[in-house]
């Protein structure tokens, strides 16, 4: 499963970063290759988020660090260092301090005001410490009036807000009526609801016995037929979806249909991944790759 999806050039520079440091040295140029590619995502904001996460992982702590040393006026290298302290505190013992990266997402505003970035990193950030939500709505506003349907952002909103954070299911129900007539059907959040549906089927499944015998109804539900129905109808269509992460919606979408029980539906979505799979939702059922290989296989044959 590759981070980068059907990003070739974040691809590259991804391997370039974690070859170096499998050699136990930094490559000086690395570092003006990830320059490269986070500028030339220009304000395609979802791409830069992309980008950012993908590289946040694979160069771990040091690397930003130095970076950031070396260009403290950078705004790329300060959002990659907050990508890589937000990352490592959610690790078990980490000793990330969370108030210096929540200035270094500050600074990097200040840097370039257009971008929603330091804003979604900020967001993160009080999701990780279960911030009270009078604190959300004011970097809400600051997200949406730069982008308004930006994935990130809305990702992790609905994740701050769900029951099993911060919030209930009657706020991911406010969340979701607030966007669903507005939203644009190919936003790079499209995938919003769809993502509110596998979790909370996910979560019903989690107990098992009895609760979850009867997930398999969830599917059947009104709202849940008409989210699978539309993207079902336009999703798997070459161009629809142009966003950066387009493929991980795509996975999420043929696992649903897999779960809904319409599997020439889910196979022609498979088909339409190319290959590529994610490892959220297929984790859920175990191996994800495994997972994933075995239903590709299956569309794949059924062509």
């Amino acid at each position: 499963m590759l981070p980068e999806l059907d990003d070739a050039a974040l691809g590259q520079v991804r391997r370039r970063v974690e070859t170096c440091w499998d050699r136990g040295s930094l490559d000086t140029p690395v570092m003006a290759l990830m320059a490269d590619v986070l500028r030339d995502a220009g304000d395609d904001w979802d791409r830069k988020a992309h980008r950012l996460r993908v590289l946040a992982a694979a160069a771990g702590r040091a690397l930003p660090g130095i970076w950031r040393e070396h260009n403290p006026h950078n705004q790329d290298a300060l959002l990659l260092h907050a990508w890589s302290d937000l990352l490592q505190a959610r690790q078990a013992g980490s000793d990330v301090d969370l108030e210096a990266a929540r200035q270094t997402c500050h600074r990097a505003a200040e840097l370039l005001p257009a971008d929603p970035t330091p804003w979604t990193l900020h967001l993160a950030i009080l999701r990780l410490e279960r911030r009270p939500s009078t604190e959300l709505a004011a970097i809400w506003r600051e997200i949406k009036a730069r982008d308004p349907w930006n994935r990130e952002a809305h990702l992790q909103a609905l994740g701050y807000l769900s029951p099993d954070e911060c919030g209930s299911s009657s706020q991911v129900l406010d969340l979701l009526d607030s966007v669903r007539s507005a939203m644009p059907t190919n936003a790079p959040a499209a995938g919003l609801e769809l993502t509110a549906l596998v979790r909370n089927h996910q979560r019903a499944m989690a107990p098992g016995g009895v609760t979850a015998l009867g997930a398999g109804e969830f599917w059947r539900r009104h709202d849940a037929v008409t989210v699978l129905d539309h993207a079902a109808h336009y999703w798997p269509s070459q161009g629809f979806l142009r966003h950066a992460q387009a493929l991980a919606d795509l996975n999420l979408l043929a696992y649903a249909l897999m779960k809904a029980a319409r599997p020439g539906e889910a196979a022609n979505v498979l088909r339409s991944t190319g290959g590529v799979g994610t490892p959220w939702p297929w984790n859920a059922e175990g191996e994800p790759l495994e997972r994933f290989s075995h239903y590709y296989a299956r569309a794949r044959e059924s062509e």
